[in-house]
């Protein structure tokens, strides 16, 4: 199976730097998931926080975020190659914008690129190009980027790992009754227009752009699990054993009863 699996910032940092044990575990679950033959896309947040542990500007200007980027994205890229280099894999590189999935000939030239990488054993680390496009930096975190991947590059499962490690019925940080859906065949457009909460400094997203990344894929016929990436017990459970223990399935309702 081919699947993405996108890691966002609130995970991938601590201590205005990148998060190295939760990198290591997450790079583990990526190397368990090749030897099940998968072929795993990696989307990884992460570079604005690589460069502000070399230059500490104020990351209120997005012409600091994109120069802390370029500083930061060679060294995130640095640190993955030695975690994958531990198990004996390859990784590589890609930066995308936005614009790439507006033209066919560019998605179908980085389509071919994804492929030649995947049927050698290498593992693609997808970003977008924080340093010529700000969107990302200002908002989303790569969560719609990684619906665009998981789309166009036929991708058949998204697997966000989050700060949050389901989606809940309500807000769990108001409300102590909140319960976790396990499973969601429809968004409402309420949800889909709530106000973003990106949860930390280095964080652009919130619990809305995986909404809309999961109504995106339903739509074209695609799945999305959400779980933590502090805890990868439950994505572990759900990708390596099949078994959903915790986290929240999107999928479209055509798929219900074969899911």
């Amino acid at each position: 199976m081919r699947l993405v699996i996108k890691v966002g910032s609130h995970v991938l940092t601590e201590k205005n730097g990148i998060a190295k044990a939760r990198m290591y575990a997450l790079v583990e679950l990526v190397a368990e998931l090749h030897r099940h033959d998968n072929e795993v896309i990696l989307v990884s947040s992460g570079a604005v926080a690589a460069g502000y542990g070399k230059l500490p500007l104020d990351r209120s200007s997005i012409a600091n975020r994109q120069a802390l980027a370029a500083i930061g994205q060679p060294l995130l890229l640095k640190m993955y190659q030695e975690k994958f280099a531990k198990f004996d894999m390859i990784c590589s590189q890609i930066l995308l914008g936005a614009d790439v999935f507006d033209s066919r000939r560019a998605t179908a030239h980085a389509k071919s690129a994804v492929d030649t990488l995947l049927q050698n054993g290498v593992v693609p680390i997808i970003n977008e190009n924080d340093t010529v496009s700000i969107d990302e930096l200002v908002f989303g975190d790569n969560d719609r980027l990684s619906a665009h991947v998981t789309h166009y590059f036929d991708a058949s499962l998204l697997v966000i790992l989050s700060d949050i490690d389901a989606y809940y019925d309500k807000d769990p940080n108001c409300h102590d009754d909140a319960e976790p859906r396990k499973r969601v065949t429809h968004i409402s457009d309420a949800e889909l227009c709530a106000e973003h909460t990106p949860n930390n400094e280095f964080a652009t997203g919130g619990i809305v752009t995986k909404l809309q990344a999961a109504d995106f894929l339903m739509n074209h016929g695609r799945k999305m699990y959400l779980a933590s990436g502090f805890d990868l017990q439950d994505a572990r459970s759900f990708l390596i054993e099949g078994v959903q223990k915790g986290g929240t399935l999107f999928l479209p309702e055509s798929e219900v009863v074969d899911a």
